[in-house]
């Protein structure tokens, strides 16, 4: 089959990067688990010669991956921490990096614990204000780290601006839109040089699979991603590049159900005297409302609220019966979270305070289960906060 140039999003979703198979017109790529390819002679092969450096299921994802984030390659890794250390290979000591300083607290943990050791500096910055963003650039300054929406407080950073103010700097653009996925926005199309994701969430969907990519709009940046994935080696399996391709082929559809169940528990929440505040880019009080109806196609299934207290929260949390209390986010079935002490307890407190992540604050992962269900597992378990 062959896609025409103008092909639009759900068709590239389930065909780019992928071919019938030649030797049995399998229409599903197959998974390769394999170690190594035999040559047919000294120097004579059919373009694989180690799964290290090349899998065909692999390929197959990659290209599929590049095609819906309209980059011109993509590089998929063993996690998503595995994707932002391929990212960070760019970097040389004393380089310095702007990063949302509402980051997800793994990302906060890899560049505070482990790359400073290395002579790298890191300042964090609210990058929804670009004027913030632009006083912390300094001489060093290499690469801007921006997650939008950030996890978990939702703020938003507009793309587009902060790729002019980028570039005229010097500075790569980096984005994390694995809170969106490109069902949702698509940072390179508003000038990002690289976008990463954690597969694990919204594109594998399924919640089934670990595992990371880096999508590039430069050869020159796919050339260093090629060589590190290979030098580095912590590749995506054979076995995983086949479930994340099974995600992306349902991901339009799957992404519409999420935006529009996370709005509807955003609304809901937002009646209910019991919660101080909601946090959802999709909601009219949101400070950035505008900016996502822009920058955003729907407003996406990650909301969050706050309770006002850690008792509250945990009262409400170990009352749940149909949300699942659980790390991680983007699946089917909807996921409830405590921040605080779950996904960004390697953050100090004091910075957790600053940044909004209170004790009370609780994190949603709104899946694709019916509307009516989900209301009413919250409902019950707001009446015994």
């Amino acid at each position: 089959m062959k896609l025409d140039e103008d092909v639009h999003f759900s068709t590239l979703c389930i065909h780019a990067g992928q071919e019938p198979d030649p030797s049995t017109g399998a229409i599903i790529t197959p998974i390769l688990q394999t170690s190594t390819y035999v040559q047919d002679a000294l120097g004579q092969h059919k373009g694989y010669e180690y799964a290290r450096t090349q899998n065909p299921t692999r390929t197959a994802l990659e290209a599929n991956l590049a095609a819906i984030e309209v980059g011109r390659g993509a590089f998929a890794f063993a996690s998503g921490m595995a994707a932002i250390a391929a990212v960070a290979s760019f970097l040389q000591s004393g380089d310095h990096v702007v990063v949302t300083d509402n980051t997800y607290g793994g990302t906060f943990r890899l560049f505070e614990r482990v790359l400073r050791r290395y002579g790298l500096e890191f300042t964090y910055v609210d990058t929804s204000q670009l004027d913030r963003v632009e006083s912390a650039l300094t001489r060093t300054t290499k690469m801007l780290f921006v997650e939008t929406p950030t996890n978990p407080v939702m703020s938003l950073t507009d793309l587009a601006a902060i790729a002019e103010l980028a570039h005229r700097h010097g500075v790569k653009l980096i984005v994390d839109n694995t809170f969106a996925s490109p069902a949702i926005q698509r940072p390179i199309e508003l000038g990002a040089d690289m976008v990463l994701h954690s597969t694990t969430k919204y594109l594998n969907g399924h919640s089934d699979s670990v595992g990371g990519v880096v999508i590039a709009r430069s050869e020159e940046d796919l050339e260093w991603l090629r060589f590190y994935q290979n030098s580095a080696g912590a590749i995506l399996s054979p076995f995983d590049s086949w479930l994340v391709l099974r995600g992306t082929k349902t991901l339009a559809i799957r992404m519409t159900t999420h935006s529009a169940n996370g709005l509807a528990l955003a609304e809901y929440l937002a009646t209910n005297r019991k919660v101080r505040k909601v946090f959802y880019p999709g909601l009219p009080a949101h400070p950035q409302h505008a900016l996502a109806k822009r920058q955003m196609k729907g407003f996406g299934g990650m909301l969050s609220f706050d309770l006002g207290s850690l008792e509250a929260a945990r009262r409400l949390l170990n009352s749940v019966r149909l949300m699942a209390l659980a790390e991680s986010l983007g699946g089917v079935e909807s996921l409830i979270s405590h921040p605080a002490t779950m996904t960004h307890a390697s953050v100090p407190a004091e910075r957790r305070a600053a940044i909004g992540i209170t004790d009370g604050l609780v994190r949603i992962s709104a899946g694709i289960e019916d509307i009516e269900d989900l209301r009413a597992d919250l409902d019950q378990a707001l009446e015994r906060v």
